[in-house]
């Protein structure tokens, strides 16, 4: 059971880290690129646009 629970805790720091907010808009950012992908609709420009807007908020409540 120690390894399960080593194996969950280091797959949550890994894909949460220090700020879960991130992780969530990271994964909204996936959803809302398939959602267009399944829509027909070339969907390369939304991951490129979520990490800029993803890394601008990150940074400004960092600097704050």
């Amino acid at each position: 059971m120690k390894y399960l629970v080593s194996f969950g805790r280091f797959w949550w720091d890994f894909v949460v880290g220090d700020d879960w907010r991130v992780a969530a808009l990271v994964i909204v950012a996936i959803g809302v690129t398939a959602a267009v992908a399944a829509s027909d609709i070339a969907a390369w420009w939304v991951m490129p646009l979520a990490v800029v807007l993803v890394l601008a908020l990150s940074l400004r409540r960092a600097a704050a």
